[in-house]
């Protein structure tokens, strides 16, 4: 048998498309902001299409406490609070260039005084 030229060029197969839904969660707003920049920039040097930095509402912790260990003398109270600031991004693009342009970005920002307290990468595939 001989080779026939069917004149098609082959054809790569196709790379799925997943969504990638990344939580980023700190109580240092600063240090949030700027990781959360340097992860779409680097989401956009890949070509990766990028929704996101969605600021969702700030969860504030709040403790009321006596100042007095004892239940002696005048009641004075101590008000405590944390806040926890959350943001998410969504990437558009291949699992496997996705996932190595958040470590390589990643792994840059990781030196922060104040690192962040979570970071959560959710895999969606449609």
């Amino acid at each position: 048998m001989a080779f026939t030229d069917t004149g098609k060029t082959p054809v790569e197969p196709e790379v799925a498309i997943h969504l990638i839904r990344i939580t980023l969660i700190s109580r240092n707003v600063k240090s949030l902001e700027k990781v959360c920049a340097d992860l779409i920039r680097g989401a956009k040097e890949k070509n990766l299409k990028v929704k996101g930095r969605v600021r969702m509402p700030i969860k504030t912790l709040r403790i009321t406490t006596r100042k007095t260990p004892c239940g002696e003398g005048s009641k004075t109270w101590d008000r405590f609070q944390m806040r926890i600031h959350k943001r998410l991004i969504d990437l558009h693009g291949p699992l496997r260039l996705s996932s190595r342009s958040l470590l390589s970005v990643w792994s840059q920002e990781s030196r922060l005084k104040s690192p962040l307290q979570r970071l959560k990468s959710t895999f969606l595939i449609n």
